[in-house]
């Protein structure tokens, strides 16, 4: 912790103590920033600290207000007590395009992690909501336990009553928008780029200034959580999909889309494997890549960078000569139907095929095989291809009680070096931190090579009506069931007619 953000700190706790003080005497202090944010410090009293645990009432359905209400129980130890995370246990699941672009989504229940073991932990249906005094952070499981030791770290130096409360990492989007207008949201939510545009339209998350510190993140990181001119979100890591290629198979990977084509066919009239690329059927986004290399997009951007909804273009011409290599390649048989990403995976790990595109997420599995990979950018096309760049961040809500310090805390804590690197040590995605980039594992630091050319996930909330009419237009043409330039127009009519 740096001594200009222990020194803020203590300057609030210090307000803070002070209104206290005037509260004591029947005085009322007035209202400014930095009272408002003196409220939000856990403070340290002579007598007993109290731990406020929130329990919950259960909704009778998905449209009804979340509510809670606080049981207060004593706590005897005279030192600053630390606020226990509470767990969620939640069913519901995110879209199969969200789902596909962020594999992490994949959280169905939720385990409670504990800020200290001295203090018990409630499990409830309903997330914790904001409280004076009380950072409430809202993450899934896995980021949970990444952020855990970082946070212990935090509230030992300074005091500060902080939750890391868990949810199914789609749930976090979809219950802010629920919690947030009645009043039960969080401070903090940590979530992904393509959420931006929809919460900020259902005005649940407030924009957030970095100031000198924003030089220091990747562009394509900031792009990813700019909406409307503004920035939206602190981000940390970024992902995107590569070529993954067996060592033993192909020791030189493909610089042209033309000489993978080459490499496959050889691969599989010799007989050494069954594909020698194979590509999921059942993913748009992993095709996203094949779209642009050939020239296509869906949607055109702005000279800022951002992306315009007005301007659809999978049935461009560059969006019809991706639809008709998915048909020539089905055709010579360098591609199958009906394969998964399951399937893919599989097929790679078992020496059955020789390339596939597929993002940093399978690596785990991928040196649990024993395969011989390597991880290169994807092949050119007729231009260079650049995939979807998804972003992973912090976003400032729009209904937590402790405003000042939420910025804070991101600004002066999670937006510095020694933060950064232990984020991308817990959790290895490539930094949006550039400080951090240097040193970092080298498969980690191909597929950030990667992510460098790609575009970020549109965040606009037309992009919700795209997914599942790409889909089946890139199903239809594997299926062989419709020509390939009447699938992407049949799909992009049905598609406009949503963004209207």
């Amino acid at each position: 912790m740096t001594n200009k953000l222990f020194r803020r700190f203590s300057l609030i706790l210090a307000v803070m103590m002070m209104a206290l003080v005037l509260a004591a005497c029947g005085e009322t202090a007035t209202p400014n920033a930095t009272t408002a944010a003196a409220t939000t410090v856990a403070a340290t009293t002579a007598a007993a600290t109290t731990v406020a645990t929130t329990t919950a009432a259960t909704t009778a359905n998905a449209t009804t207000a979340v509510a809670t209400t606080a049981a207060t129980t004593a706590a005897t130890t005279a030192a600053t007590t630390v606020v226990a995370t509470t767990a969620a246990t939640t069913a519901a699941t995110t879209t199969a395009a969200v789902t596909t672009a962020a594999p992490t989504t994949t959280a169905a229940t939720t385990t409670a992690v504990a800020t200290t073991a001295a203090v018990a932990t409630t499990a409830t249906p309903i997330p914790q909501a904001s409280s004076e005094g009380n950072l409430v952070i809202w993450v899934d499981d896995g980021r949970a336990k990444a952020l855990q030791p970082l946070i212990d770290n935090f509230v030992k130096q300074n005091g500060i009553k902080v939750t890391l409360q868990t949810l199914a990492f789609g749930d976090i989007r979809d219950q802010l928008k629920l919690a947030g207008p009645a009043g039960k949201g969080p401070d903090i939510i940590v979530g992904a780029n393509d959420w931006v545009g929809e919460l900020v339209t259902n005005g649940v998350i407030d924009p957030l200034d970095l100031g000198a510190k924003a030089k220091s993140f990747d562009p394509v990181s900031t792009n990813g959580f700019s909406f409307n001119g503004k920035l939206y979100g602190v981000p940390y890591g970024t992902e995107a999909v590569a070529m993954i290629y067996n060592k033993d198979l192909v020791p030189n990977p493909p610089k042209t889309w033309d000489e993978l084509k080459t490499v496959a066919k050889q691969l599989q009239d010799s007989g050494k494997v069954p594909q020698g690329y194979t590509m999921q059927q059942d993913s748009p986004y992993h095709t996203y890549a094949l779209l642009t290399g050939f020239g296509g997009y869906i949607f055109a951007k702005n000279p800022d960078g951002t992306y315009n909804p007005k301007d659809f273009g999978l049935d461009s011409a560059g969006g019809k000569a991706y639809a008709e290599q998915i048909d020539s390649m089905v055709k010579a048989g360098l591609l199958k139907k009906d394969v998964t990403g399951s399937i893919m995976e599989d097929a790679f790990k078992k020496g059955q095929t020789a390339m596939i595109i597929d993002g940093p997420w399978f690596i785990k599995d991928l040196k649990a095989s024993g395969v011989k990979y390597g991880v290169a950018n994807i092949p050119t096309m007729t231009t260079t291809p650049r995939p979807f760049v998804g972003v992973q961040g912090f976003m400032l809500s729009s209904f937590g009680k402790n405003k000042l310090l939420a910025k804070t805390f991101l600004t002066d804590f999670i937006a510095t070096d020694d933060t950064m690197k232990a984020i991308y040590t817990a959790d290895p995605r490539f930094p949006a931190w550039i400080p951090t980039q240097a040193g970092i594992d080298a498969d980690v630091a191909a597929f950030g090579a990667s992510a460098k050319t790609g575009d970020p996930l549109p965040n606009v909330p037309q992009m919700s009506g795209v997914w599942d009419n790409w889909g089946k237009s890139v199903t239809l043409i594997f299926q062989q069931q419709v020509a390939p330039d009447k699938a992407v127009t049949d799909a992009s009519t049905a598609i406009r007619a949503k963004l209207q």
